[in-house]
């Protein structure tokens, strides 16, 4: 099954971080089968593949790990580019928390829960 702590992986371009990955249980005991990950990219690597190459590396290290699937809590409704990466990489949408998240321009805003099977 899924490990208890967690893993960080680290994309370099040219000898410089351009993006992180962590990959946790998304619950612990009973449910740490499935896994949890949080991206960064930084700014001036957007558009460039970064955050895609770390997703299809974090859920080939989770699959290792013994991961059975991957979930997300929180994609926040109107970050319309990470809902199109997360959806042509074999996510779908299960259930949006309504007016869950605080957005500085949009003000409240749902959150939705995306899974995968590894």
């Amino acid at each position: 099954m899924g490990k208890l702590g967690g893993r960080v992986l680290v994309a370099v371009d040219h000898d410089v971080i351009v993006g992180t990955a962590e990959i946790h249980p998304n619950h612990p005991a009973a449910g740490s089968h499935v896994a949890n990950a949080g991206f960064m990219v930084a700014p001036s690597a957007a558009g460039r593949g970064v955050g895609r190459a770390l997703a299809n590396r974090a859920m080939e290290v989770a699959a290792a790990d013994g991961y059975l699937a991957m979930q997300f809590n929180a994609v926040v409704e109107t970050n319309a580019s990470a809902i199109r990466l997360w959806e042509s990489l074999g996510f779908t949408i299960i259930g949006t928390v309504p007016e869950a998240f605080r957005h500085p321009q949009h003000r409240l805003v749902g959150l939705h829960i995306m899974h995968r099977f590894l």
